[in-house]
């Protein structure tokens, strides 16, 4: 089965960087996208960034200039740096792949989450 692990969460204070990296494993067949997407207490899933297979990229309005996503298309792994944090990007990171695999038909799969705080 199709697994993404995100890794790179913690603590940081304001001001601070944090990279997270997440890695799809499984029957995989082709990645069409991978980004990230985060949700806050009390507030909806949004995307974060997301860069497809042709190296688009797109970010949402509150991390450009901030953030920076890449990816490494031979191991599917997918980077987010994320720079000059706020606490308000304080929430639960989730990694998302657009892939289609040996399980099914072709969609999007999600990790667990990691949970980033910005805090003194």
């Amino acid at each position: 089965q199709v697994q993404l692990v995100e890794s790179g969460g913690g603590l940081v204070q304001p001001g601070g960087s944090l990279t997270l990296s997440c890695a799809a494993s499984g029957p995989i067949f082709r990645v069409n996208s991978m980004g990230w997407y985060r949700q806050a207490p009390g507030n909806e899933r949004e995307l974060v960034a997301s860069m497809n297979s042709d190296e688009n990229t797109i970010y949402g309005n509150s991390v450009k200039g901030r953030f920076t996503i890449s990816r490494d298309f031979a191991k599917n792994t997918v980077t987010l740096q994320m720079n000059s944090l706020k606490p308000e990007d304080t929430a639960v990171y989730y990694c998302n792949a657009g892939l289609q695999c040996a399980c099914g038909p072709a969609g999007h799969f999600w990790g667990k989450g990691t949970r980033v705080t910005v805090s003194t």
